[in-house]
């Protein structure tokens, strides 16, 4: 499969985590070791990406503290309160946060969503997991994780509710004509009185419809269960492939599904993440990713990899591969597709403990590369007309330098190259991934012509 005779424009978003992916980028001089919880910080990253013309920022969360506070920063901002104040700062670029639906409630995170997109004039996105872990289980009266389907059944109801309440305002509704008195229309706000197995919501949302109509939907689970979930609502994916003949194999299937749905396979883009580091020369881009790889401190690591494994730190040795008597994915409650990705990466490389963990160290099982910008322009391109991405999850090792590296040195290859915008044509977040604002399920659009309009208004006064 190639676009080379009619490709369209690649999708870029960049992933800003904290002082970057690399398990070890605090320790460079250059990192704010605070920047988890600094504004500024992220205010600054927010205005790199948007001189780039990058298509959004994500901003990814869990409900419970991730890693050992001792060995490395672990403390974060709420996303999507983070997001408000990178609106503040930014005009065009999108703004996407992972939430919840395992330990959240449909109302209220459709609450804040809309009131995401109102305040960004249309520039949200949610990226919708389903977490798993025990430790975030017991931060909710849960003694463990919520079996795997059931996360996902759950999380099918949570969408359905939220849509639902994103429609329970016809755009029409508010008039505020200040003439009559009537500020909105009664009948074009309604109740959406869902009773599911999850959830019973009465509604209407405390919110009209924001710019978008809903914010963009994003997915990252990459199980047979999460691929389907994608397919059937997802907007956009972001997924870890290590291989380009894993990614165009995930590419086709996760189009195929999304056919198999009754969508256009068109109306969901597929982000891979990649996490390069970038030198002025190749010798450059590999120093610095030798650097990173010797900060890494192997005793914590090996702990992190355990548990990811679920079996005790003592069965690993630094300097043999992994033990063959671990679990199989089926015996495995959370993150299922990411255990056998950096399993199978384990086995395909014979690679030893102390290895995987440098390998999965700048990305925990994204795919990382070291070179120069058009060494990995030239990546980017490659992976994209084999048919194995509409764009690319950029996820840089270190923040900012990394960011900056690939903004002004990346973007004008790609630019140059015809892959990539020189400039913004739209302004809100759907525009920029060339997707549609979604009609009214609630409502019927016909409705909302100007004559029913002028019946309403000249009936109300």
């Amino acid at each position: 499969m190639t676009r080379k005779a009619d490709r369209k424009p690649l999708h870029l978003n960049a992933f800003l985590m904290s002082v970057g992916h690399h398990e070890a980028a605090w320790r460079l001089p250059e990192s704010p070791a605070d920047g988890g919880t600094d504004i500024a910080h992220y205010q600054n990253l927010a205005r790199i990406a948007e001189r780039g013309r990058l298509d959004s920022l994500f901003l990814a969360d869990s409900p419970v503290l991730q890693g050992d506070p001792g060995r490395r920063p672990v403390s974060k901002l709420e996303p999507t309160v983070l997001l408000t104040a990178l609106a503040g700062v930014t005009t065009h670029i999108g703004l996407i946060a992972t939430a919840s639906t395992s330990y959240n409630e449909p109302y209220n995170l459709a609450r804040r969503f809309a009131s995401v997109d109102h305040v960004s004039g249309g520039r949200a996105g949610w990226n919708i997991v389903t977490t798993a872990g025990a430790d975030a289980a017991r931060n909710f009266g849960l003694d463990d994780t919520p079996l795997h389907r059931d996360r996902y059944l759950r999380a099918a109801e949570f969408v359905d509710v939220a849509t639902k309440l994103w429609d329970s305002w016809a755009d029409d509704a508010v008039l505020a004509d200040k003439e009559s008195g009537v500020h909105a229309l009664a009948d074009r706000v309604r109740k959406v009185h869902h009773q599911g197995e999850y959830f019973r919501v009465d509604g209407p949302l405390n919110v009209r419809r924001s710019p978008q109509g809903y914010p963009l939907l994003v997915q990252a689970g990459s199980s047979e269960d999460g691929k389907d979930f994608a397919a059937r609502y997802a907007e956009a994916v972001f997924t870890a492939q290590q291989t380009l003949e894993e990614a165009i194999a995930f590419y086709q299937d996760v189009k195929q599904r999304t056919a198999a749905f009754g969508r256009d396979p068109e109306g969901i883009k597929i982000l891979p993440g990649i996490v390069p580091v970038i030198g002025d020369t190749e010798a450059d881009a590999l120093a610095l990713d030798a650097e990173l790889d010797r900060l890494i401190r192997p005793e914590y690591a090996k702990r992190q990899l355990a548990n990811r494994l679920r079996i005790p730190p003592d069965q690993l040795d630094l300097d043999r591969e992994l033990p063959e008597d671990i679990p199989t994915e089926d015996e495995i409650e959370g993150a299922k597709s990411r255990y056998t990705l950096v399993v199978e990466l384990a086995r395909r490389e014979k690679l030893t403990v102390r290895q995987l963990i440098g390998r999965l160290g700048g990305g925990r099982g994204h795919r990382t590369f070291a070179g120069t910008a058009e060494q990995v322009a030239d990546t980017i391109e490659h992976w994209y007309d084999a048919g194995a991405a509409d764009g690319f999850n950029i996820m840089p090792a270190v923040l900012p330098s990394g960011l900056e590296l690939f903004v002004d040195r990346v973007v004008p290859i790609l630019q140059e190259r015809g892959l990539f915008r020189t400039e913004y044509t739209g302004r809100t977040l759907r525009e920029h991934y060339g997707l549609p604002r979604p009609s009214n399920r609630l409502f019927d659009t016909v409705d909302a012509s100007a004559g029913h309009l002028g019946i309403a208004l000249a009936d109300a006064r």
